[in-house]
């Protein structure tokens, strides 16, 4: 693995010792007060999470190693307590900086471990494309939390550790770590079966968090998903702007054209469509779904309700009719929890079923009970399929499919990002953007405050990259002033898929650092800032970014010319 990759586990585990020597110290602690009480004194330093971060608390440039971090010094009213403050700068800070920063003060045992860990998982993932995989549990992973509101892993005599089923085992070898065996959940149609409480959200809830890796101790060690996974789910009430979703939902009442979507106030259906296809806008290849958080008329549509309703008056194309055609003509593999949609049994490649929190493969009994089984009305539409199957027992043999469509992409207009307010975030999952806030609730993939915060300087740094050809924006100096009136040049859209791949690139290149030189000022023109080390950055990936973009309730796109 590339030497970048140790460098982020190295600063990830900097950060950490930094934080927990500053709390064991109770130096992070504020003192509170009115206006004549004394205040402040704290150091603060980017709080770590469960997950491994590429982090703009830690830097390491020219040989030279960089902490950022924050003192709120001591103040009584408007005076500041001399005393106070220089036992912080000449006592409390020099003891955390030794016992964080100096080799030898290090646990290089632990130093180690985190960092080849780190490396493995980060190998592991890359390995998965090659083994037709979308996803690997490691056997003896520890997937349930401690409550709803912890990510910590649960503890006690009752946790269940995960085991694999003996037809589904796999094994890889990493750098460090040598041979992991667990399961492997292989590309297409995956269904996650199961009773109530038996562990399928679990399983599915730590595949969403194997898009990261994740630190030792934590359980979720080497449980990998594909980079690109997506949870979706409906979002009842979120914006939509020009989103392609015709390929699930028909011509709305009153003519409404579904091709160039917009609304302020999308249904459970159309957002979940919404989000799929902003998803595979930016280059998802697995999509993650629980049937709870879903919208069930775009999950399935029985037979009983097909009578009911004429299929003309119907412009919902449910999930379950297509749901193979994305795999078998876009490369779209499917994960989905599945409790009483039993339509999606016949088009799975895959059926594991979780049983008091151990999984066994249940695929070619779920086809063969689904060949004795009458089908519905909507399964019936489900393809006629060659494909190959690791089951026994082929997979039933169903009528033509409903094919995909596919989708229009769009490109992303300067002026629907402009803004001539301030732009900060607002806890884990809100922006405030001028005069609106940036709805990200049902973005479960965002995990740190730190990205939220990095998410609004890469929208205001696309902003930059949209008012400015490639040309005015070369260097780092101001560039020139916009002709227009309202700061905003005329200019060829750029596609939204190009913008933020260009994004990536200057992070790969130049760091988290290269997105905090924008802002845009009191009249509304957009200038470049002077650069300013900010400690609190956590890399965020690219369909996080993306959901952000995409509830900003002024975003203003139009398609390009070619369909997907």
């Amino acid at each position: 693995m590339s030497s970048r990759v140790r460098v982020i586990a190295l600063c990830d585990y900097l950060t950490r010792v930094f934080y927990k020597i500053a709390h064991q110290m109770g130096a992070d602690v504020k003192a509170a007060g009115g206006w004549h009480d004394s205040k402040g004194g704290d150091i603060k330093i980017d709080a770590p999470v469960q997950q491994i971060l590429e982090r703009s608390s830690f830097a390491i440039r020219n040989k030279f190693l960089e902490v950022r971090f924050t003192i709120s010094l001591p103040a009584q009213g408007r005076t500041i307590l001399g005393q106070w403050a220089s036992q912080i700068l000449v006592d409390t800070l020099p003891e955390i900086v030794i016992n964080s920063m100096f080799y030898n003060k290090l646990n290089s045992v632990e130093l180690q471990e985190h960092i080849f860990c780190f490396e493995d998982q980060e190998y592991l993932r890359s390995q998965l494309k090659q083994a037709n995989l979308c996803a690997f549990v490691l056997n003896g992973a520890v997937l349930p939390r401690q409550n709803g509101a912890s990510d910590l892993p649960l503890k006690g005599s009752r946790v269940v550790s995960f085991q694999s089923p003996h037809d589904m085992l796999c094994s890889f070898v990493v750098p460090n770590r040598g041979k992991v065996i667990g399961m492997g959940i292989p590309i297409g149609v995956t269904l996650i079966i199961g009773g109530g409480f038996h562990g399928k959200s679990t399983l599915l809830r730590a595949l969403e968090m194997g898009v990261y890796s994740h630190v030792p101790g934590d359980g979720r060690e080497f449980v990998v998903c594909d980079r690109s996974a997506v949870k979706i789910r409906a979002e009842d009430g979120r914006p939509t702007s020009n989103v392609d979703i015709s390929g699930f939902i028909g011509t709305l009442p009153y003519g409404q054209r579904t091709d160039s979507f917009s609304t302020g106030d999308a249904s459970g259906s159309t957002s979940m469509a919404a989000n799929i296809v902003e998803a595979l806008e930016v280059g998802s290849t697995t999509l993650l779904i629980d049937e709870d958080t879903s919208a069930t008329n775009f999950l399935i549509r029985d037979e009983l309700m097909a009578k009911l309703v004429p299929a003309e008056k119907e412009p919902i194309i449910p999930l379950v009719t297509q749901v193979r055609s994305l795999f078998s003509d876009f490369g779209v593999s499917t994960i989905i929890v599945i409790g009483g949609c039993g339509d999606y049994v016949p088009v799975s490649d895959t059926v594991i079923a979780m049983d008091s929190y151990i999984p066994c493969n249940l695929t070619a009994r779920a086809h063969q009970v689904a060949n004795e089984f009458k089908p519905s009305l909507l399964t019936s539409l489900a393809p006629q399929t060659t494909e190959p199957t690791t089951s026994p027992t082929p997979r039933p043999t169903l009528p033509q499919a409903i094919k995909f469509k596919g989708f229009t992409p769009r490109c992303v207009l300067p002026g629907g990002l402009f803004t001539a307010g301030k732009t900060h975030p607002l806890g884990l999952r809100k922006i405030a953007w001028h005069d609106q806030t940036i709805d990200l609730q049902c973005t479960s993939q965002l995990i740190d405050e730190s990205q939220t915060h990095a998410i609004t300087l890469l929208m205001c740094c696309l902003a930059h990259k949209l008012l400015h050809p490639p040309s005015q924006s070369q260097s780092q100096s101001q560039p020139q002033s916009s002709s227009s009136s309202s700061g905003i040049t005329q200019q060829t859209p750029l596609p939204l898929r190009q913008a933020l791949e260009s994004l990536e690139e200057q992070m790969n290149k130049q760091g988290l650092d290269s997105i905090a030189l924008y802002e845009f000022n009191k009249e509304g023109v957009e200038t470049s800032g002077h650069f300013n080390p900010i400690g609190d950055l956590a890399r965020p990936r690219v369909f996080e970014l993306t959901c952000a973009i995409n509830r900003l309730r002024t975003l203003s796109t139009i398609p390009v010319k070619s369909k997907i």
